[in-house]
């Protein structure tokens, strides 16, 4: 047994000697350590106050323990922690006591046994709901869905990326109900939108729209945050930005279209991929607030901050699709310039999708005369 300290948590497990996978006793994966921090930050940065949260697939419930200790003090009303593993509430109770949790915190916990997607039907009105599994989220979506509530945030990991980017285009097909695109750099970003849109689409079955606040790609899983709100009318404007993303592999040109066919202005045929989301992908204020509470907040999380810092500058820039300029140089057969004199002369930003790419208005064909 090996005791695993997480910035204010910790945990008494047995590491496998491998990589970490589903069968291990108590489920712990390290490399989820930076979707924690985020998910603390971003909480403490938004409004809502005495939520009612539920952390369905709990694994270790390091999560959980991290939000009783780190979330602002008007946060949490109660956290509802579920894990199917045998012995998890044995093994959790463990954790509280050797995290020394508070009495008044020990009566916000409600600790269940059960399988998540059945739990979560019969626990309704969540203000926070935490899916995090090993895998794809489809089997907890729906349920999910049904028990956030209005004004609530519903996250959402994904950690069957080649999935989604364009490795397994039949296994996108039929989970995602979507056609993927793997070219060199732009299949992670396409990936997280074809999730977004598969989310929302089972959100407008309940009236819900389901509006990205902070969606990223990071250590090889799509994260996603989604603000739940009600109305038929926003369920329809969810569903116009519900497009194609067509991209141009001669001239690396793309653009957004309700067709999956036509023809670029250099003569090609572009390649396809969607239908996906093709809005935001951030809220700029939230981002922004994020970015500024990290660098200020004495319990912040400096390993974050670059991190955030580029997600800030995307947001500012927040469109479909970026441009690599290495990609570029390479049809060009020169040098790239330096990224920080393109960025100057086309207003762009830089994307976290890659270290180099950018998100301009500007399209293939400017970016070329300006190399």
């Amino acid at each position: 047994m090996v005791i695993i300290q997480e910035h204010s948590a910790k945990i008494n497990i047995d590491l496998p000697k491998g990589d970490v996978n589903a069968k291990m006793e108590v489920f712990y994966n390290p490399v989820m350590v930076s979707n924690r921090n985020i998910s603390i930050l971003l909480i403490n940065s938004i409004k809502n106050k005495s939520m009612r949260m539920a952390d369905p697939l709990a694994g270790s419930g390091i999560r959980s323990l991290r939000f009783l200790k780190e979330l602002n003090k008007n946060k949490i009303k109660s956290i509802l922690i579920n894990d199917m593993t045998e012995k998890f509430e044995h093994t959790f109770q463990e954790f509280i006591r050797l995290n020394k949790v508070s009495k008044k915190d020990k009566k916000k916990l409600i600790l269940m046994n059960q399988e998540a997607s059945f739990l979560l039907f019969q626990n309704k009105g969540f203000d926070y709901i935490d899916i995090d599994p090993f895998g794809t989220p489809n089997p907890f979506l729906s349920a999910a869905i049904a028990a956030i509530s209005r004004g609530g945030i519903l996250a959402i990991t994904a950690t069957d990326t080649a999935a989604l980017s364009g490795t397994y285009p039949l296994v996108t097909r039929r989970k995602y109900w979507s056609n993927s695109l793997k070219n060199n750099y732009m299949m992670h970003e396409i990936g997280l939108r074809i999730l977004i849109r598969k989310v929302q689409l089972y959100g407008v079955q309940f009236d819900k729209v389901l509006t990205p606040i902070l969606s990223y790609s990071k250590d090889h899983y799509f994260r996603i945050y989604f603000l739940s709100e009600k109305g038929k009318e926003k369920c329809d404007k969810i569903l116009d930005q519900h497009q194609y993303l067509l991209f141009c592999p001669n001239c690396l040109n793309h653009k957004s279209s309700i067709y999956n066919k036509d023809n670029c202005n250099c003569g090609h045929q572009f390649q396809f991929a969607g239908p996906l989301w093709t809005g935001k992908l951030f809220e700029q204020k939230l981002v922004q607030t994020m970015t500024k509470n990290n660098e200020l907040v004495k319990n912040g999380f400096p390993e974050e901050q670059k991190f955030l810092d580029i997600l800030l500058d995307e947001s500012k820039n927040d469109r479909l699709g970026f441009y690599d300029l290495h990609e570029i140089a390479r049809k060009l057969k020169i040098n790239p310039p330096k990224m920080y004199e393109i960025i100057k002369k086309t207003k762009g930003s830089r994307t976290h999708f890659s270290p180099n790419g950018i998100k301009t208005q500007q399209n293939a064909t400017t970016l070329m005369k300006l190399f």
